[in-house]
C-alpha cells in the first residue's frame, strides 16, 4: 500500500495517541499519558497558530507522526518553529518513513515561511541525529535548560 504524507486530522488522534505512547517509553525524560498526549494534540488540532501535527498513512492506518509547534523568533525576525514528536510504529520503522515525513513537515515550513527550525533529540540516538543531519540540520552551540512547572504549584 502507497504511503501519504499529510496534515493530521481529528480521526486520527487514538493513533498518534499511541504512537506518543511508543515515543515517550523510548525517551529517558518523558514518560506516557495518554490523557496528557490527547489534551495536547487536541489543543494543537484546534487551533493552527499553535501549529501542525503531520502524519504518515498506509490507508487509513497513521504509521508515523510528527509536530511542528510556532512561535516568533526575535533573532530570525519572523515565525520560526519546534520539530517535535518524530515517531515511526516500530513495525514500520527501517522503510524510511521518519526521513520522508521530515523532509515533507520541512517542505511545509518552507512554504510556511518558518525562518528557522529547532529540535531536540536523545542524546544517545545518534540514528535519528544522522538523520536530521541529512536533512540539514546542524548542531547549536545553545544548550538546552528546563523548568518544569507544576499547575497550581
Amino acid at each position: 500500500m502507497e504511503l501519504h504524507y499529510g496534515a493530521a486530522t481529528a480521526k486520527d488522534l487514538p493513533q498518534m495517541v499511541d504512537l506518543l505512547a511508543v515515543l515517550f517509553t523510548d525517551e529517558a525524560e518523558f514518560q506516557p499519558n495518554a490523557d496528557k498526549q490527547r489534551r495536547a494534540l487536541e489543543a494543537i488540532l484546534g487551533n493552527p497558530t499553535i501549529g501542525t501535527l503531520y502524519v504518515a498513512r498506509e490507508g487509513k492506518r497513521v504509521v508515523a507522526m510528527a509536530s511542528l509547534l510556532y512561535t516568533i523568533s526575535t533573532a530570525e525576525g519572523g515565525k520560526a518553529a519546534w520539530f517535535e514528536d518524530l515517531v515511526v510504529h516500530p513495525d514500520e520503522r527501517k522503510r524510511g518513513i521518519g526521513e520522508a515525513l521530515l523532509k515533507h513537515v520541512v517542505t511545509q515550513a518552507r512554504a510556511g515561511g518558518i525562518t528557522r527550525i529547532t529540535l531536540l533529540t536523545d542524546m544517545q540516538n545518534e540514528r535519528a541525529q544522522a538523520m536530521y543531519r541529512r536533512a540539514g540540520f546542524v548542531g547549536s552551540p545553545m544548550r538546552p535548560m528546563r523548568l518544569k512547572i507544576k499547575p497550581g504549584g
